[in-house]
């Protein structure tokens, strides 16, 4: 992943939050830019407090208290937030039907396995061995 002392240009770190305002998921980003996550998301919201002025002095360690009542990003009107915010919620929903899927299937397979031995009257283990 990312090595400590890499340093990102504030103009890389204002492409980074503008993927993630359009609708980029923070984990794919992470995975194919070696970034945590955590910095994508402070990144994000530095920007939505101070704009782009707020990537160009990212020094230091955050103080980690979370604003209480957040502002939306500037460039940003409550119409397009809130379109993103339902398109992201979309993605995880269909994750979840694939994930549904995989497991009903799953479950019919052992089933269907269990079923076919039920009626030989064999145990799913193996034999003692004659030792």
């Amino acid at each position: 992943m990312s090595s400590p002392n890499r340093v990102f240009t504030p103009e890389f770190r204002l492409q980074v939050v503008q993927r993630i305002l359009a609708g980029e998921s923070v984990s794919k980003l992470h995975y194919e830019l070696g970034i945590k996550r955590a910095v994508l998301y402070r990144w994000h919201d530095r920007y939505c407090k101070e704009g782009a002025e707020g990537l160009s002095r990212l020094v230091g360690r955050p103080s980690g208290v979370p604003n209480p009542n957040p502002e939306p990003c500037p460039d940003v009107s409550l119409e397009e937030a809130l379109r993103l915010q339902i398109a992201s919620l979309e993605r995880k929903v269909g994750q979840q039907e694939v994930m549904l899927d995989f497991f009903k299937r799953a479950f019919k397979r052992v089933k269907e396995s269990n079923q076919g031995d039920a009626g030989t009257g064999a145990t799913a283990s193996t034999r003692r061995s004659g030792q």
